[in-house]
């Protein structure tokens, strides 16, 4: 297990991952195929003979590592439960190009109205896994933990952060509701960050880490002399977080922030800091290929 950054939580390393709620799942399903589907697919209406039955299966294009499966095979499910899937790939696998994620069969017509969203999620959770992934190989040999953000889709924010452990990293807070996380704008606020940390000491309790964002090795002494138990260096080149890590000394947990990309992460895992988060990982990720082929 690795201590979660935030609290006393902790996150799982790559492995198997606890279910979704099926009533939140079901409802944010719905939503979706709701947006897209309308009064009804008009298209599939004209052309499938509803009494048409086959088989399809989900396959990705290019390398991936696999997010989402049971996801999507819970939604074909919802837009027809007729329709059985079949997985046959585990969420958090590498898969190479040509390799098949899912195979559903029963009436052709409700499968070819489930496709596109089916597809959009999956395509976009493995992204989100597949580059996490790659950030995670690049800070192999290193103590760092790659971290996300909460900088999600609206709406999709567990589905993403667990694609994000599907490609073997970790979750920084959910929300706003479960860390504490005082930046420039609080500081600024409140009037120093003594009264920042102090304020939100008494707000927290005890049993409430709290992290300070610093963006110069000046801020250091005055955020752990606050009593902050992680600080958050902010924007930092590699020469810096370097230095940091050796004015913390120890005193706190150190998380590397801001403009962090493959090119970069490395370097910045070669400084010591204990987690590097990437707001890339669920902001930017590229959708992986994936094709429904009817059979």
């Amino acid at each position: 297990m690795i201590r979660h950054p935030l609290g006393s939580r902790s996150v799982p390393t790559p492995g198997p991952l606890p279910p979704f709620d099926p009533a939140w799942l079901d409802s944010l399903l719905r939503r979706l195929l709701a947006e897209d589907v309308g009064s009804g697919d008009v298209t599939t209406a004209a052309c499938i003979d509803p009494t048409a039955t086959g088989t399809a299966v989900v396959v990705t294009r290019e390398p991936a590592t696999c997010a989402g499966v049971t996801v999507a095979a819970r939604l074909f499910a919802l837009v027809d439960p007729r329709l059985r899937t079949e997985p046959l790939a585990a969420d958090g696998t590498r898969l190479a190009a040509g390799a098949p994620l899912l195979r559903i069969s029963g009436p052709v017509a409700p499968l070819l109205t489930a496709e596109r969203v089916a597809l959009n999620l999956a395509q976009r959770l493995c992204g989100i896994a597949t580059l996490t992934a790659r950030f995670v190989a690049a800070v192999a040999g290193s103590h760092a933990a790659i971290c996300d953000t909460r900088k999600t889709t609206p709406g999709l924010r567990l589905l993403e952060k667990y694609a994000v452990r599907c490609g073997g990293g970790v979750s920084h807070r959910f929300g706003l509701f479960d860390g504490v996380l005082i930046k420039d704008n609080h500081i600024k606020a409140c009037g120093s960050v003594t009264a920042a940390v102090a304020r939100a000491r008494r707000h927290a309790g005890r049993g409430v880490a709290v992290e300070v964002e610093v963006e110069q090795l000046e801020e250091i002494d005055a955020a752990l002399g606050a009593g902050a138990d992680l600080l958050l260096l902010d924007n930092m080149a590699p020469a810096t977080l370097a230095a940091a890590v050796e004015q913390i000394g120890g005193r706190g947990v150190t998380e590397a922030s801001g403009g962090i990309d493959l090119a970069t992460v490395a370097a910045v895992a070669a400084t010591g800091v204990d987690f590097i988060s990437v707001g890339a990982l669920t902001h930017s990720p590229r959708a992986i290929d994936l094709t429904l082929e009817l059979e």
